[in-house]
């Protein structure tokens, strides 16, 4: 047995020496790139024990053979959380590889503008798991972003994260199994279109969050989009703000401003297809006296969504008052009703104009106000004082 053992592993031997040259001569090339490089992955499964790092450089461009072909496997990881980091950059293109199993995040950009990730996959293997990395594909801080045609599968927060950036574009990509599927957080100038967010908690979120460093976003467009039984288990670590969002969410957008839905596919989401809400719902302390809570100048039509009845989840605060309140009947489009005073018409109680919440044209478009300000009593099915419109977005090609 002793010799079975000796001679498997000087079999074995040679591949893991492989393996440690293949990520030493990677990293190497990452840490002595000059501007302009293309850095050519190799196609196969190359194991990494420590997080890739692209820091200070321009016109860098990290490709592999295509989707599965190169795979960057960071499961037995043992330095570092990220998977790729990519930092203080200028025109970055990532393309045509997978990302596996890292610690943290699988592939994060920070401070870089003009970054592209086309034609990538991230993913957690296996069931998803409180444990894996919050986001699949992070970039934040960063402008000029372009995200097409990527999958992202099992984040414990986002598959498909946006934060505090600007001119952004999310379009034909693919996200299932996470807590999110896609989320634009305080960041401007972002359209998502032509995405599938299917099997995730919730399928697309638009967030403005207290405390952080960019404090307003806004101006974002989501259309053409199919979002479709996001009705997963809630998976997140215990006091993420994506705990709070309940299984079978479609599109939630809390507390941001000037938001186009449009145009979208949003079936068999079982607990809220559509909600607009305000900060004030996550009952978390607000600290930052410069922080909004409040959505302003929303505008959602022209969607369809499915006909039929649904089933409320019981297991979040959210969803169990929608069961209280609407039972198998809840209406598709939800409004927290929460108001800033200094934007609501004292005569009509109505929002003012540059404040308002539109919402029209939508098949299937149930709509309720649950009054979270009145301790939801008085909820209210009346769209009449939501039938408006706000001025299209325009739509990038």
């Amino acid at each position: 047995m002793r010799l079975s053992f000796l001679l498997s592993l000087l079999l074995f031997a040679p591949a893991l020496f492989a393996q440690a040259d293949l990520e030493k001569q990677i990293q190497t090339q990452l840490i002595m790139a000059e501007d302009g490089d293309v850095i050519t992955l190799p196609a196969g499964k190359i194991s990494l024990s420590n997080t890739l790092w692209l820091d200070g450089k321009n016109d860098i461009t990290i490709r592999g053979a295509g989707i599965d072909k190169t795979t960057l496997t960071f499961k037995d990881q043992k330095q570092g959380a990220e998977g790729l980091k990519v930092t203080n950059g200028r025109n970055i293109v990532l393309e045509n590889f997978t990302l596996e199993d890292s610690k943290g995040d699988l592939v994060k950009t920070q401070q870089v503008k003009n970054i592209v990730f086309r034609d990538l996959k991230a993913q957690w293997t296996g069931k998803p798991d409180k444990n894996n990395g919050a986001y699949a594909i992070y970039p934040v801080q960063c402008q000029n972003v372009r995200i097409e045609r990527c999958t992202a599968i099992g984040a414990s927060d986002a598959g498909v994260y946006v934060g505090q950036s600007d001119s952004v574009w999310v379009s034909q990509c693919f996200a299932k199994n996470n807590v999110a599927g896609i989320e634009i957080e305080n960041t401007t100038n972002a359209w998502v279109w032509n995405n599938i967010s299917m099997e995730n908690t919730g399928g697309i979120l638009v967030f403005d969050l207290p405390d952080l460093p960019k404090k307003r976003g806004g101006h974002v467009k989501v259309w053409n989009n199919k979002v479709l039984k996001n009705n997963y288990k809630n998976f997140a670590p215990k006091g993420n703000i994506v705990g709070t969002v309940p299984p079978g969410t479609g599109i939630m957008v809390l507390a941001t401003n000037d938001v186009e839905i449009m145009e979208n596919t949003i079936y068999d989401n079982k607990t809220a297809s559509t909600a607009i809400i305000s900060y004030y719902v996550t009952e978390n302390p607000i600290n930052d006296k410069d922080y909004i809570p409040y959505p302003s100048q929303i505008n959602i039509h022209n969607n369809r969504y499915s006909d039929g009845k649904r089933m409320p989840t019981w297991k979040n605060k959210l969803g169990f008052l929608f069961w209280t309140k609407f039972g198998r009947n809840v209406p598709h489009i939800l409004y927290d009703g929460i108001q800033n005073e200094a934007w609501t018409d004292a005569a009509t109680g109505q929002l003012k104009p540059g404040y308002r919440i539109c919402v029209h044209d939508n098949e299937n478009g149930t709509f309720a106000n649950i009054k979270a300000d009145k301790k939801f009593k008085g909820i209210t099915r009346d769209l009449a004082p939501y039938d408006c419109t706000l001025e299209t977005m325009d739509v990038l090609r």
